[in-house]
């Protein structure tokens, strides 16, 4: 079974099939001929059951936000396909594009540069339930201000602009932006990163009781293992541009079997003084995605790389019921 493979139990609400995104970093020599491209995400493959929570780490600059952003289509993938309760939205016009946007949403990390400073709270959520016609315009604003009071915000917020908010509240507004158009699918990018810790929890707390409430699945995308350890089902773990791993988030942070999944969780701080834990330190620097390693891309800093790692490209296969690892050493 590939990871692309649909349970049989169910339909995956999404499906991302040999995803890449480059992006041009010009060229070299007569004409440019010799021209280079950064891989912020290369082939990537995994599938979102309705109504989970799928996890997704790794460090900055591994290509989570861009993954994010080309499944929304935000970003046209370069190739690959991302498929929607089974049709191939990679392939959409605008026009199709546009009603997609009210099945698949995105919260954004910074609350204050992704809502219109020039606009009140009302007037960003009634334009954004108008387009779509969510409900009669007789019925927009009892709606509204629903909508502000299911993310903890009170009515008359409607009528206020958002820097007259806190970070939090901010996020919350972002939340109901995403909620107005009643979306299947939201895609967290690191939606409480920018929030203090106090903050974060009430918002993580906040996300799991919406997700009940509208029936919603989510991308969580996140460098906080915790975070990502309280909220998802799964977790799926990046590094430059790859998924190295991915399973059930109890068995993955119990067992991972990729060696930068044990590296990165032992970097997770424990709580209790009493349990001890071996720090996994990895030599050198990660390269540059305009010059990624041949063969596995983790082999210039793997503890376990062989002259197999840098010629052979691991290829991200089931060892184990669902865990899903690209390694040749697994």
């Amino acid at each position: 079974m590939s990871v692309v493979e649909k349970p049989q139990q169910q339909q995956p609400l999404l499906e991302v099939k040999g995803l890449k995104k480059y992006f041009s970093a010009g060229g070299t020599g007569f004409l440019n001929k010799d021209q280079k491209f950064v891989k912020a995400v290369d082939d990537l493959s995994f599938y979102v059951n309705e109504g989970e929570t799928l996890g997704i780490v790794g460090e900055s600059g591994c290509g989570k936000s861009t993954m994010g952003r080309a499944i929304l289509q935000l970003q046209k993938p370069t190739e690959g396909k991302v498929l929607f309760q089974g049709k191939d939205i990679s392939k959409f016009n605008a026009r199709q594009i546009r009603e997609l946007r009210k099945d698949i949403q995105i919260i954004f990390q910074d609350p204050f540069g992704s809502l219109n400073q020039r606009m009140t709270v009302g007037s960003m959520l009634s334009e954004i339930v108008r387009v779509h016609k969510i409900v009669p315009k007789k019925e927009e604003l009892k709606y509204i201000q629903q909508l502000l009071q299911d993310v903890g915000l009170n009515p008359e917020h409607y009528w206020r602009y958002p820097h007259e908010f806190s970070g939090g509240q901010r996020q919350r507004i972002s939340i109901a932006r995403a909620l107005a158009v009643q979306p299947k699918l939201i895609v967290c990018d690191e939606a409480v990163s920018a929030l203090d810790v106090s903050v974060q929890a009430q918002v993580l707390n906040l996300l799991q009781k919406l997700k009940k409430e509208y029936q919603l699945t989510y991308i969580f995308i996140s460098h906080d293992l915790s975070v990502v350890k309280h909220i998802s089902d799964r977790v799926g773990v990046m590094y430059l541009g790859k998924m190295m791993e991915l399973s059930d988030k109890h068995m993955i942070y119990e067992n991972p079997l990729h060696p930068y999944t044990k590296a990165l969780f032992s970097a997770i701080p424990e709580v209790s003084a009493e349990v001890k834990k071996q720090r996994v330190i990895l030599k050198g620097d990660v390269p540059s995605p305009l010059d990624v390693p041949s063969g596995c891309c983790f082999h210039t800093r793997c503890p376990l790389a062989t002259e197999k790692c840098k010629v052979d490209i691991p290829a991200f296969k089931e060892v184990d019921q669902k865990h899903f690892v690209a390694c040749h050493y697994a």
